[in-house]
């Protein structure tokens, strides 16, 4: 049977993402408030976590006990998102010289 929820469906109340993620509810909100994660909101504004943004908190838990205070934590983040848009970019490149498409040229005619 496929998954039948996508791994950036925010349906986690804060809750049950900081049970999930093994960090206290206030520490989620405080990462929130930072930029670490950014959980979408429902229209009576409660917090929505993402099975995505739960392994981003693990992320920075892992990145923490290793001794990154938050702002290095941040800037690591900000890097491996960097890292894989350029990746993504790297490969559609990579594609596109790779390509079978057919390319037609004609030379100029020179005028004397």
């Amino acid at each position: 049977m496929a998954n039948l929820l996508d791994d950036d469906q925010p349906v986690y109340v804060i809750s049950v993402a900081a049970e999930l993620s093994g960090l206290h509810p206030q520490t989620l909100r405080q990462y929130e408030r930072i930029g670490l994660v950014s959980p979408d909101r429902t229209g009576g504004r409660n917090r929505r976590y993402s099975m995505s943004d739960i392994v981003q908190l693990r992320e920075v838990q892992r990145l923490a006990a290793e001794g990154l205070n938050l702002a290095g934590i941040q800037r690591v983040m900000t890097l491996e998102i960097e890292n894989a848009a350029l990746r993504k970019r790297l490969a559609e490149i990579e594609n596109a010289k790779n390509s079978t498409a057919l390319v037609v040229w004609q030379p100029r005619r020179r005028r004397y």
